[in-house]
Parts: structure tokens; sequence; C-alpha cells
């Protein structure tokens, strides 16, 4: 078993940090890089909601990312100060109608790329799958 915690202030520059934290659990599993790209991305959607969504870039507001490896499973978890979201009336980005909107691709990707995403107190923290 292997955990890491991280907690960052709610600004874009921040995601540097979450990358490299991907990074050193990348080294140390020895991921592949199709796995490694799927928890890269899953990991910098949530932590961009998090940060742009959830606690609206106020930088006196943390997000708490806290990882954890037990046998072939990466469990990401990634929690903000806000209020939380209805994150079963987000809209289908692959519809006809938002197909050329710029934003809501995020939670359709962390879906796509994770192996199981939840959606836990009232949508301020994801929890993020991976089979490594």
């Amino acid at each position: 078993m292997m955990e890491k915690t991280l907690n960052i202030s709610s600004k874009i520059d921040n995601l540097r940090v979450v990358e490299k934290l991907i990074d050193e659990i990348s080294t140390v599993c020895n991921l592949s890089s199709e796995i490694y790209g799927n928890i890269l991305i899953a990991t910098l959607e949530a932590a961009n909601n998090a940060i742009m969504h959830g606690n609206k870039l106020d930088e006196s507001k943390l997000v708490n990312i806290n990882c954890i490896i037990v046998e072939s499973e990466l469990k990401i978890s990634v929690k903000d100060q806000g209020p939380g979201f209805d994150f079963a009336s987000i809209p289908d980005p692959t519809a006809p109608e938002n197909i050329e909107n710029i934003n809501g691709r995020g939670v359709f990707l962390m879906e796509k790329l994770s192996d199981k995403i939840n959606f836990l107190e009232n949508g301020s923290r994801v929890e993020l799958i991976f089979k490594i």
C-alpha cells in the first residue's frame, strides 16, 4: 500500500504540482504510457474543476488530493471547499446541442478515462478509481 496527499491553493498554476504527483506515482508503479495518460488527464480535470468551479479560484481555499494504491488499484480523491454540484444534471457533451460548447467535457472525460468514478459529499469530492 502507498498513500500520498497533496493540498494546493486554488490557483491554476498549481496543476503543475498535481502533474508532478502523478509523475511520481507513475514512476513508483511503473505505469504504461496509456494508463499514465488516462490518470493524468482525469486527475488534472478533477483538480481544475475543484479550483475553477468548486473553489471559484479563491486562493484562500484549498484543494485536497489524496492518492491511495492498494494492490492493483489506484484511488484518487479530489476535494474542494465549495458547496458541491448536482452531478446528475450535467449535460451530455456528445449531444448535438452541446457538441460545440467549449466547457462541459471535464466530467465526461473523467468518466471515460477512469475505471470508476464516484461523486461524494454533494459533489465537492470526486473519487477516481483506476486499475493499474
